[in-house]
């Protein structure tokens, strides 16, 4: 029996970047059998998982000595991931397609082509940890070390029996450390600069995107209303705006306006002054738990909001739904539906939901 049969088999999801190729080589060096994984998502105009990267990606691989596979997911990856990206903006929402895609296809349609080649696991190149707790055996989710990359918010819909089959290599490392070990190997990707937009949107531009995806579905334009219902102004159509935004309403008032919330159903805008935007209790549905099972009613929790959100102090209250409520110990600002709400308890991921607004 060969050396390589007897070593544990793990797949690398590589997208071509410096995080999954330092990742892939720090699982070589631990002694895995490491076969790596592209799947190609997007078209050529995009940043990420294109063929370019899949090119970037096998140079790696080959600079490991690894076995190196591309698995064409495109038309998978529009119906999954970018057509109800575009279906919750004209919904009125602010949605967060990567974490569709961290489930789907960095773990779920990962995980099946692991099984497919004999591996036991698969691993990425995400800063966040997995530990497992002491006397049970239960996988915990976990921050990432360097709180300026930290991941973890996007990967709070992992369940139980995924996160024991996953590996997140760089979970304990900064950036800066990771490049230098791409460096110190001789990756060919170790200055690669990363894309902080969205992948299919590339140029940071939603609302063309939407409309590009869905011809003819845009209601147009209609009603910038305030609170009382008062129409102010006109807008260009809904998914040109999200909750929180000022800039672009192109109106003019004693105070600065805000938007408060879409109203898809009506076709307006309803914008106010910026304390409007203050909420002590929200609602999350779609709740999910990284440990299978909701915490009791009433657990202290931190609660983000948002990716780049420090976090709020918060009590969580399940309801017979499947949704929780969420009382905040001070007002946040600007609950945008579409977004996830991510609790934690210090730096585990208990779970998250996606933000259904604020509740009176």
């Amino acid at each position: 029996m060969t050396a390589s049969a007897v070593r544990p088999r793990v797949v690398v999801g590589m997208s071509g970047g410096v995080d999954s190729s330092v990742a892939a080589a720090l699982l070589v060096e631990q002694g895995f059998d490491v076969v790596g994984v592209t799947l190609h998502l997007a078209g050529s105009e995009s940043r990420c998982c294109s063929l370019d990267d899949a090119d970037d990606a096998r140079r790696v691989a080959d600079r490991l000595g690894i076995r190196f596979y591309v698995a064409n997911y495109k038309d998978r990856f529009r119906e999954e991931v970018i057509l109800p990206f575009a279906d919750e903006y004209l919904a009125g929402r602010t949605p967060i397609p990567c974490v569709a895609c961290n489930q789907h296809f960095k773990f779920q349609h990962l995980v099946a082509r692991a099984r497919a080649l004999g591996a036991e696991g698969v691993a990425t190149g995400h800063y966040a940890r997995i530990e497992t707790e002491a006397g049970t055996g239960a996988p915990r989710l976990l921050r990432g070390v360097d709180p300026r990359k930290d991941q973890s918010y996007f990967l709070f819909d992992l369940r139980p029996e995924q996160l024991a089959r996953i590996r997140f290599p760089l979970g304990g490392l900064t950036k800066d450390e990771v490049r230098a070990k791409a460096r110190e190997l001789g990756l060919a990707t170790a200055d690669k600069p990363e894309s902080q937009e969205i992948c299919f949107v590339p140029d940071g531009d939603y609302a063309r995107v939407v409309e590009e995806l869905r011809p003819g579905a845009a209601p147009g334009e209609g009603e910038i209303v305030d609170e009382a219902g008062q129409v102010l102004g006109q807008h260009r159509g809904i998914h040109h705006y999200t909750v929180g935004q000022r800039r672009g309403l192109g109106l003019s008032a004693e105070e600065p306006l805000y938007v408060l919330r879409l109203e898809a159903r009506h076709n307006r805008v309803v914008v106010g002054p910026e304390r409007g935007l203050d909420a002590q209790r929200g609602r999350a549905e779609r709740v999910s738990w990284t440990r299978g099972h909701a915490p009791p009613a009433g657990r202290p929790v931190q609660v983000k909001i948002r990716y780049q959100h420090e976090g709020a102090a918060a009590r969580l209250h399940p309801t017979q739904d499947g949704a929780v409520e969420i009382a905040f110990q001070e007002p946040v600002r600007a609950l945008a539906p579409g977004q996830a709400a991510v609790f934690y308890d210090g730096d585990e991921v208990l779970g998250g939901g996606w933000l259904a607004g604020r509740v009176p």
